[in-house]
C-alpha cells in the first residue's frame, strides 16, 4: 500500500468520496508517485466518478459529497505532494461547480452549496470557498480561463439563482460590483440550460436580474454603461433604464433602501447574511425586504 493511499485511510475513517477517488489513482502502476505525470493522467477518472454521481445525485446526497469534500480538504491540507494536492482539489471543484451551475442549474443545489460553505466566503483564497472558484462553462480539465459562479449567472441571467447568490451577500463582496451588471446588460445571448425541460425567457430574466442587483446596490454607473453602448455594445433589453431606480443613478436614494444596505453590510461583516435576518426582531414584511424579496 502506498504512503498515500496509507493516509488518505488514517484521515478519512469512514468511507470518504475524495479518499477514496485518491485511493483508486495512487493504486495505478502509473501513478505510484503522484504529480509525476501531470493531471492529464488522472483527471478523467475524477471527472468520470464524480460526473456519475451529480448526473443522478439528489439534494441529500449532494448534502454527502459537499460534506465529504469539506472533511477531505480540512483534514488533508497539503500532507500530500503539493502539486498533486492543488490538481486534484482544482479538478474536483471544477466539476462540481460545473454540474452545479451549467449542467443542472437548479437553485436548491445552488443554495446547499451556499450554506455548507458560507463560512469559508470571506477568505477568498480558501479552496473550499467554492463560490469563488473558477470553472469552464463548457467542461475541460484546466480552469484557469474558467470564471466564476456569480460571472456566469449573470452571464445566462438566472435570475432565480442570481437572487439566491445576492440573498447570500456574494453581489455585496464583490470588488467591482458594476462589472456584474454590465454583464446582464451587454453580454451577447447565448443557448441558455433548460429549466424542467422549458427554455426560459432570457430576456424576462435579464430584466429580473437588474432589479434585483437594484435591491443589493445604492448607485449603478449609467455613465459606465453608456460608454460600453458608445463603443457599439448593445444591451440584451432596449428599455433597460426602467428596471434601474431613477434613484440609483440620479435621484437620492431612498432611506428605507439605504438602512437595507446597511443593515445587510453589518451582517455580511459578521458572516451572517441571509440566516442572520431572520433573527432580527422586526415584523416578517421587513425581513423580506432585508432578504431582497422586495
Amino acid at each position: 500500500m502506498s504512503k498515500s493511499s496509507k493516509f488518505c485511510r488514517e484521515i478519512c475513517p469512514r468511507s470518504n468520496i475524495f479518499c477514496n477517488l485518491v485511493d483508486k489513482i495512487v493504486k495505478r502502476p502509473s501513478l505510484q508517485f503522484l504529480g509525476q505525470w501531470g493531471y492529464h493522467c488522472y483527471e478523467p477518472r475524477i471527472y468520470r466518478t464524480l460526473a456519475k454521481i451529480l448526473r443522478y445525485v439528489d439534494l441529500d446526497g449532494f448534502d454527502i459529497l459537499l460534506t465529504d469534500y469539506i472533511a477531505f480538504v480540512e483534514k488533508s491540507g497539503y500532507r500530500f505532494e503539493l502539486n498533486f494536492n492543488l490538481e486534484f482539489t482544482e479538478i474536483c471543484v471544477n466539476t462540481i461547480l460545473y454540474w452545479v451551475f451549467a449542467r443542472k442549474g437548479n437553485p436548491d443545489f445552488v443554495e446547499l452549496l451556499l450554506k455548507k460553505t458560507k463560512d469559508y466566503v470571506p477568505d477568498r483564497s480558501c479552496n473550499l470557498a467554492l463560490i469563488w472558484r473558477t470553472f469552464t462553462p463548457v467542461y475541460c480539465p484546466n480552469p484557469l480561463s474558467g470564471i466564476t459562479p456569480l460571472l456566469y449567472v449573470a452571464q445566462t441571467r438566472q435570475s432565480n439563482i442570481l437572487k439566491i447568490i445576492l440573498q447570500y451577500g456574494i453581489l455585496e463582496r464583490e470588488r467591482n460590483p458594476i462589472n456584474i451588471v454590465l454583464t446582464i446588460l451587454l453580454y451577447p445571448s447565448r443557448v441558455r440550460i433548460m429549466v424542467d425541460h422549458e427554455l426560459v425567457d432570457i430576456h424576462e430574466d435579464a430584466k429580473t436580474c437588474l432589479v434585483l442587483c437594484s435591491r443589493v446596490l445604492s448607485v449603478i454607473s449609467i455613465r459606465e454603461i453608456e460608454t460600453q453602448l458608445s463603443l457599439g455594445r448593445r444591451p440584451i433589453i432596449s428599455n433597460w433604464l426602467d428596471y434601474i431606480p431613477s434613484t440609483r443613478y440620479k435621484d437620492p436614494c431612498e432611506l428605507l433602501h439605504l438602512c437595507r444596505k446597511t443593515i445587510r453590510a453589518q451582517l455580511l461583516t459578521n458572516n451572517m447574511l441571509p440566516n442572520g435576518i431572520f433573527s432580527l426582531l422586526i415584523p416578517v414584511r421587513l425581513q423580506n425586504y432585508l432578504n431582497l424579496e422586495s
